[in-house]
């Protein structure tokens, strides 16, 4: 298969094999998705050879993104989007929690959905600054 690409849309397909592959192996310790890490290798192995050399380092025969590249802002979007997960999955957690104290249909999604908009305007104005854990 040979896909045509100009050097701006490279670049950018770089950026989503790499945040694809933080997705799926950046937790993983020593079980990480192998095929992952070396289909990466092999598009980072391509930019170097292709006016691209800033964004890859290479050590003993493999291919890794630089330094330059991971600084250049990949992290930052990366953790944009992480917090805007963690801020997504809580205000649903935390909604669903709370309906089944009180009783509420967890089926009642205008319920859950208002709930969530507003602990969602909470983290907005305060991110975390005001939650608390009690003991139980």
């Amino acid at each position: 298969m040979n896909i045509e690409l100009s050097d701006k849309e490279f670049r950018r397909l770089l950026d989503l094999i790499y945040i694809g592959n933080w997705i799926l192996n950046s937790t993983r310790g020593e079980d990480r998705f192998e095929d992952y890490d070396l289909l990466q290798e092999r598009f980072f192995k391509m930019a170097g050879k292709n006016g691209m050399k800033s964004l890859v380092e290479s050590y003993m025969g493999h291919y890794f993104p630089s330094k330059a590249y991971e600084d250049g802002g990949i992290h930052e979007a990366i953790a944009d989007y992480e917090d805007a997960v963690f801020f997504d999955i809580l205000a649903e957690e935390l909604a669903r929690r709370d309906m089944l104290e009180e009783n509420v249909n967890q089926e009642d999604m205008n319920e859950l959905t208002a709930r969530m908009n507003d602990y969602m305007d909470e983290f907005e104005k305060n991110g975390v600054d005001r939650l608390t854990v009690e003991e139980g």
